[in-house]
């Protein structure tokens, strides 16, 4: 069988060749395979200064400092200690949370745990097709005794952006802690936590063509607060996140976050043009819907729902030539409609009926073109059987 066109990217990305070497020299006996704890002797001296170069390429990209950098598991562990470790902190301050419906489940079932530990979470929903939350929805949810916002930067399904930078304004007005899951923007859209406000923010670098397994949680050195840490056990990570840091892992995501700045604009047109040739390759051929803002998107996504009365010949087509995904990752063990799609108001069975294409770094037009190819091979076809 030939192998399909990957076009997954918003699941995970493939490691550079490169960063899978720098990251080999962090295992052997040879390289920097010391505890980056242990300051006594030179091997764990040098791995901790790959550490503290990684931390300082991650802050890079997004306009921290290498001090407010925490090395986390991934986005979820990040997302899971930046709500808990604040609200477990300052519940005196507020036990009112404000998040969306159409957020990752990490931050949903983060916020499910502390609903059934006594605060109250109002879930915003976005603007129906487009999927936008916009700032006027987040003050108006805005109570006295609220503590935090907590919203994506871009949403892991349809790509939608949400405007960070006026929701922050709103959130140190108030004096209310603001996080932004930042997983599907780092690399894709500028980002300066200081100019936009931003108290916590969370990082993959599985997603930015880094390894898997390793993230990082942003936290404010311009406002005076800590975070709850959630796991125990040797103070590591300013006493937020204990346990033996993996260097070859954090080597890998610094390596990535730095080569992402370098590209970030040219990859960002360049995905453009592909996400706009699939998008009219594909409403010339059959009936679709966008599911997300056709404007406040990134380049890297394009969700559709095909809505002719017998979809299923196209969309299995899509599946066989093409890694594409129904949903997000996180939830394609479980059967049944995206929970954004419904969330947007999408039907059921549009829900259901939905592809979510993602493109990265080794997307060609020339995968668009064969796979657009294929498609309309399968259609004559069907059309020619059925006609006989």
């Amino acid at each position: 069988m030939k192998q399909q066109i990957y076009l997954d990217y918003a699941a995970t990305t493939p490691v550079y060749p490169e960063i899978i070497e720098k990251m080999a020299q962090s295992l052997s006996f040879t390289g920097t395979f010391g505890n980056p704890a242990s300051n006594g002797h030179p091997f764990g001296q040098q791995a901790r200064q790959k550490v503290e170069q990684a931390r300082s390429d991650v802050a890079s990209l997004i306009g921290a400092t290498a001090d407010e950098i925490i090395w986390t598991s991934g986005a979820t562990e990040s997302n899971n200690l930046a709500l808990k470790g604040v609200t477990e902190r300052y519940a005196s301050r507020g036990k009112h949370i404000i998040t969306s419906q159409i957020e990752h489940k990490a931050i949903l079932d983060s916020c499910a745990k502390l609903e059934s530990l006594g605060f109250e979470v109002t879930y915003l929903k976005p603007n129906a097709e487009t999927g936008i939350i916009t700032p006027d929805a987040v003050k108006d949810a805005i109570r006295p005794d609220t503590l935090l916002i907590s919203l994506m930067m871009v949403n892991n399904e349809i790509g939608t952006i949400t405007d960070i930078k006026s929701i922050g304004e709103t959130a140190k007005q108030q004096d209310i802690f603001f996080h932004v899951d930042a997983a599907q923007a780092a690399g894709k859209l500028h980002i300066d936590v200081h100019a936009l406000n931003i108290d916590l923010l969370s990082l993959s670098a599985h997603k930015v063509y880094g390894p898997k397994g390793i993230g990082a949680l942003y936290v404010n050195h311009q406002k005076t607060f800590e975070i709850e840490p959630q796991i125990h056990g040797g103070g590591h990570e300013q006493g937020c996140r204990s346990g033996t840091l993996a260097t070859h892992q954090i080597v890998g995501m610094g390596e990535a976050f730095k080569i992402a700045k370098l590209s970030l604009d040219t990859e960002q047109e360049r995905l453009k043009l592909l996400q706009q040739k699939l998008f009219d390759g594909l409403k010339a051929m059959t009936s679709i819907v966008l599911n997300g803002d056709l404007e406040q998107r990134v380049a890297n996504y394009l969700n559709v729902s095909f809505t002719e009365d017998n979809p299923f010949v196209l969309i299995n087509a899509v599946k066989t030539f093409a890694a594409v995904s129904s949903g997000s990752a996180c939830n394609s063990g479980k059967a049944g409609a995206s929970h954004v799609l419904l969330a947007i108001d999408r039907t059921e069975t549009h829900a259901k009926n939905a592809i979510r294409f993602s493109f990265g770094k080794y997307t060609t037009e020339k995968n668009i073109d064969d796979l657009l190819e294929h498609l309309k091979h399968v259609q004559d076809t069907t059309q020619i059987v059925t006609f006989i």
